[in-house]
């Protein structure tokens, strides 16, 4: 049976019928399969694939229930330019979609009892059992895929390496990612096709072109990274570009702990940026680069940045007392204390807290973050983010102030290419609020008589 052929015994349908009462392309369809918002089951002896009319009937409902809101809620807008109906499609619209909430099967979050989730499955767990790229294939297809590793394509990272160096010496991490990124999909001829699969291959490839675009710490001495083969792991790519220190394996733990932990955490400003790229059928590099530009803020990637200087200046100075104080005094917030989204602890904190424990080089500046957030919990309660914790890992692996953006840039790439993924499935556009004018009235044209 081919995907055309009618159906099989047992009542399930066709890829063509599927995607003719979804009202979308086989293309779509499949996108929908990869997201795991559709399951499909594989033809006997045969290249088609069959679905469950009773799923693709409850995915087709709550396309129009998405729809339907988003159309009461633009008040008589019309045609998806608007977010209309013509926004629908399933995860689109109204409480569940649209701008006021984003249905996505990517992660869970849970406020009150502070745990987040990738695809279901506790996402600190997988951070502890398994490596970066395992969990950033998780997170893409929901298969687990021991020793997976990533390899830049030859010609995209000599585009990337060369328009990266090209910028000034003292170009920060993420300065040269945004030129990298741009530069690999400018040598990329395939970026314009968004099938799941070569959206896949593209953000496979492209996650080590950004590491290694960047140059090689203190001149590539001790850091051993340099002209390393295929089959080397993210996280050591990345140690050798932010650190000219020989790393050891609790070190390379840690930082490949945080990167899996860092990979998703839900709709974050620069994971909407994604979205909405995503939404008007960017290709997977101009996606990303709207998420490196969204990162590029203090509120958001830079918040590890505030955190390595002030833990470097509380070790200076011999304590945190002064150093919290100069920060108070000023109307500034104390960096890497307390998460809008968790009621207590960070989970992500905790358990790379638990792995720079193990890291001889990390002993100060545990006990530094520690003096921090004991001055600065005695009167209210405060926990740790993991922008303290990345602090940590920077400080003590002798790395930049900016690496711990480097670090958030590359883990999170991975999760803005599974929402990416995620987008491209719905319908086109629908990432468009509607305007509330509050300018003047009717002026007459400036400048006449």
């Amino acid at each position: 049976m081919t995907d055309g052929a009618a159906g099989e015994a047992g009542g399930r349908i066709s890829t063509r019928e599927a995607a003719r009462r979804l009202g979308v392309k086989p293309e779509t369809l499949y996108a929908y399969v990869s997201r795991g918002l559709l399951g499909s089951r594989r033809v006997p002896g045969g290249r088609g694939s069959t679905y469950d009319p009773a799923e693709v009937a409850a995915l087709a409902a709550r396309g129009r229930a998405g729809a339907e809101a988003a159309g009461a809620a633009g008040a008589g807008a019309a045609g998806s330019e608007a977010g209309g109906p013509g926004a629908g499609g399933p995860g689109a619209g109204g409480p569940d979609g649209g701008w006021g909430r984003m249905r996505t099967a990517v992660t869970r979050i849970d406020a009150a009892t502070g745990a987040y989730a990738f695809r279901g499955v506790d996402a600190v767990a997988l951070a502890e059992a398994y490596a970066y790229e395992e969990i950033a294939e998780w997170l893409w297809t929901g298969e687990l895929r021991p020793g997976m590793r990533f390899t830049a394509p030859p010609a995209h990272l000599a585009a990337a390496s060369a328009a990266a160096s090209a910028l000034p010496a003292d170009a920060g991490p993420l300065d040269r990612m945004r030129v990298a990124v741009t530069a690999a999909g400018a040598s990329d001829p395939l970026r314009f096709d968004l099938a799941p699969e070569s959206v896949l291959g593209c953000a496979r490839g492209l996650i080590p072109t950004l590491i290694e675009a960047l140059p090689l710490a203190g001149g590539g001495a001790g850091a051993g990274a340099g002209g390393l083969g295929a089959g080397v792991p993210v996280a050591r790519r990345l140690w050798g570009r932010l650190s000219p220190r020989e790393p050891d394996e609790a070190s390379l733990r840690a930082l490949d702990t945080a990167l899996g932990l860092l990979v998703d955490h839900g709709l974050a400003v620069s994971t909407l940026a994604v979205r909405v790229a995503a939404s008007a059928r960017a290709h997977p590099y101009a996606a990303v680069s709207a998420g490196l530009g969204a990162l590029d803020g203090p509120l958001h990637g830079q918040a590890g940045t505030l955190a390595h200087r002030m833990l470097v200046e509380v070790l200076e100075r011999g304590s945190a007392g002064p150093v919290v104080a100069a920060h108070l005094r000023s109307g500034r917030r104390v960096p890497g204390l307390g998460h809008r989204l968790y009621r207590g602890e960070d989970p992500r904190a905790r358990l790379l807290f638990a792995r720079l424990a193990e890291v001889p080089a990390a002993r100060d500046a545990l006990a530094a973050a520690r003096d921090t957030l004991a001055t600065a919990a005695r009167h209210q309660p405060l926990y740790a983010n993991v922008d303290l914790a990345l602090a940590v890992l920077s400080v003590a692996g002798g790395m930049p102030a900016e690496a711990g953006e480097a670090i958030f840039a590359v883990g999170r790439t991975a999760g803005w290419v599974a929402h990416a993924l995620e987008e491209y499935a719905e319908e086109p556009l629908r990432l468009r609020p509607a305007g509330l004018y509050v300018g003047p009235g009717d002026a007459p044209l400036p400048g006449a008589k």
